[in-house]
């Protein structure tokens, strides 16, 4: 085996075949590493003359670290963040790492050095993506761009599954809440919605489609001053269950009864959240087990490559053909 000067622990994982987490581990003696490996990859450090100094070793330690990346003014505590974070968190323990969030500049770049980073709310010309693509920094991004490892859910199936569930019900005045269409998720969601339209000889209507910022108060400001300003649609799809939480509290506190009146349709399936809700379930856990391998994929510096994970129409309590609609009115 070829010798040079120095090597580095993600070049020793690279030759072992394992995860840095791993290597960590081996080198520090910790748990968590067969004894056939821990052997491996000290067999392999002794024939690289590789013997981390005590600053080495910390670095190691450091270097099992993935800095989560969020985009300024991007919301923390929501009921999807706290999810995927979990889920990030589960994955990324498995091949021996930790997921931290990293502190950033004004424009969400990285202050602090990690493996890799996760990022989440990318958004239109986001400065970070070609920032860490000029600095070669490996990252994965909880998403769609192009030119990156990226993961996201098949968002305009998403849409398209909502919408033409409401349609199927004999609805053709389908009203959508939104917002962020300068993010890759509402933008998707609201082309599916235009797709089902189409697909069904529907013209699309901009005056259906609500700013509801993807939050509940956004939505139920939404939803009630389009009432009131005597917009009328008897189904509605909104891009996340928050906002379609909100969206029902608009339209009760109208007199409006769910969904004798209007049917609705939510995106995400969030546990308490989505429980009553006919909503899109989107599968977080194996998100976040797609964004791990492709880091990894990251880290062994492959071309990158994007995924995306199926969502599915879960049909629950929140809507009813359009016929049930007019059996009940007065």
């Amino acid at each position: 085996m070829g010798r040079k000067a120095r090597y580095t622990v993600k070049e020793i994982a690279q030759l072992a075949n394992v995860s840095v987490g791993t290597v960590s581990r081996a080198l520090n003696n910790r748990p968590g590493v067969s004894p056939e490996t821990r052997a491996r990859i000290l067999e392999l450090t002794r024939n690289l003359g590789f013997a981390p100094s005590p600053a080495a070793r910390e670095l190691v330690g450091r270097s099992a670290t993935v800095g989560l990346l969020l985009a300024p003014r991007v919301r923390r505590y929501t009921p999807y963040f706290t999810l995927l974070l979990e889920a990030l968190s589960e994955a990324l323990a498995k091949e021996g790492l930790r997921v931290r969030e990293v502190a950033t500049d004004s424009v969400g770049l990285p202050r602090e050095e990690a493996l890799g980073y996760i990022l989440l709310g990318a958004h239109d010309h986001d400065p970070r993506l070609e920032h860490l693509k000029r600095e070669g920094r490996p990252f994965v991004l909880i998403g769609a761009y192009p030119g990156v490892f990226a993961v996201a859910p098949e968002d305009v199936d998403g849409g398209y599954q909502a919408t033409r569930h409401l349609l199927e019900l004999g609805h053709e005045r389908v009203a959508h809440l939104t917002g962020h269409l300068h993010h890759q998720a509402g933008r998707e969601r609201l082309l599916g919605y235009r797709k089902a339209l189409e697909e069904k000889g529907l013209k699309f209507q901009s005056e259906l489609v609500l700013d509801g910022q993807f939050e509940a108060l956004g939505a139920y400001r939404a939803v009630r001053r389009a009432w009131e300003g005597g917009l009328r649609f008897t189904a509605l799809f909104a891009a996340s269950d928050e906002m379609a939480l909100g969206a029902k509290a608009a339209l009760e506190d109208l007199g409006l009864r769910i969904p004798w009146d209007v049917s609705l349709v939510g995106y995400d399936d969030l546990p308490e959240v989505g429980q009553d809700l006919t909503t899109v379930h989107q599968d977080i856990p194996t998100i976040a087990e797609e964004a791990v391998a492709l880091l990894h994929k990251a880290l062994a510096g492959e071309a990158p490559t994007g995924k995306r994970v199926p969502v599915r129409l879960v049909v629950r309590g929140t809507t009813a053909p359009k016929e049930v609609i007019a059996r009940q009115k007065p």
